[in-house]
């Protein structure tokens, strides 16, 4: 809830439940202003005598319950839930009525009390339309003010499941991408192994740093894009260790410890351009990164094997790591895939701002 509300104080003193008492302070501070330039409204109404004083604090009682009526029963029984007609004229209703007992007391405690003579019809009329200005002004206030704290209300609400949504898609996502590709690191890491003891202890190395950013650096929201590149530069090493003909680069430009990405954003992209490039002599995978005016730039290329594979490339991983963009960067990346015979390319570009 704070990271909706921090963005607005009015916000905060409207819907938050810590600030209760400052709008029930603030209420009663505006029908008690009201109550008094109603009651008190003329210079010969200043009668401070104790018929005059009773007579105020009856019509300030019964303004409040007018106000708390319509904002607390009226209000969430109705209007909240469109019943629009129903509303009207159950504030229609309640409003007249409130309008005969406030021109009694009215009546009552200054115009018979204080001046001891019934009014003229003039007096009287005037009475009427000023109480009722009053009325349907305060009412209309309280009203829309209502509208607009339900319409806050339910931002946050959809803004809290936007961001839950968002959250259980990334782990989603991330859970599809993380254990196939741990599977074949392992995998991997067994097979030279068993070949070449010595190159066990850099394999076992390049796994470790692997594991070490898989189960923690991962596991955070947001990690430097050096640390990502470095995950992405163990991995290469050992398709190396493991492919002697094709050929792997990784090139960078720009400082890439001040920027801040959600963890494995790239790996998809590097780890489907490994699987299907081919095997042969003069294969190759090129992978780039560049930053320029707060644009990120990645290129990843790689070569084809010249029978097709019968496995699709992309596939689920494509569709999620899209999902997963489009969750992380809305309206803020371009992913270009261009796929032909011999090659097949991602260009993706991030605004960092």
């Amino acid at each position: 809830m704070k990271s909706f509300l921090n963005t607005n104080s009015i916000t905060k003193l409207l819907i938050d439940q810590k600030y209760h008492l400052t709008r029930t302070l603030l209420l009663q501070s505006a029908i008690l202003a009201i109550s008094i330039g109603i009651f008190f409204d003329t210079p010969d109404k200043l009668n401070l005598s104790t018929d005059r004083i009773l007579g105020w604090l009856s019509y300030h009682l019964f303004l409040n319950c007018l106000v708390y009526v319509n904002k607390d029963i009226l209000f969430p029984i109705f209007l909240a839930k469109n019943k629009m007609a129903a509303y009207l004229i159950y504030v229609v209703i309640f409003t007249l009525f409130a309008l005969c007992i406030m021109i009694l007391l009215q009546q009552l405690f200054y115009d018979i009390a204080v001046t001891r003579q019934q009014p003229s019809p003039i007096a009287i009329f005037f009475s009427i339309t000023s109480s009722l200005f009053a009325i349907v002004l305060f009412l209309g206030g309280i009203s829309a003010l209502q509208l607009f704290k339900q319409w806050l209300i339910n931002n946050h609400r959809i803004h809290e499941l936007q961001l839950e949504t968002s959250r259980i898609q990334q782990r989603f996502l991330k859970s599809q991408i993380n254990p196939h590709f741990l599977f074949n690191m392992i995998n991997n890491a067994n097979i030279l192994v068993d070949d070449d003891p010595i190159t066990a202890s850099i394999i076992l190395k390049k796994l470790e740093n692997i594991l070490q950013y898989q189960f923690s650096d991962n596991k955070i929201g947001q990690i430097t894009l050096s640390k990502d590149i470095k995950f992405l530069e163990d991995y290469l090493e050992l398709e190396k260790l493991r492919r002697d003909q094709c050929d792997f680069s990784l090139k960078k430009e720009g400082n890439f410890d001040k920027i801040d990405i959600p963890p494995m954003l790239f790996v998809h992209f590097v780890e489907n351009a490994v699987k299907h490039s081919s095997d042969s002599a003069g294969s190759y995978v090129n992978i780039e990164f560049k930053i320029v005016n707060q644009q990120l730039y990645f290129f990843c290329e790689n070569s084809k094997p010249s029978a097709p594979s019968k496995s699709d490339i992309g596939g689920l991983g494509l569709e999620n790591i899209k999902r997963r963009l489009a969750l992380l960067y809305h309206k803020k990346h371009q992913l270009h895939i261009a796929d032909t015979d011999q090659t097949y390319t991602v260009t993706l570009y991030l605004n960092l701002q």
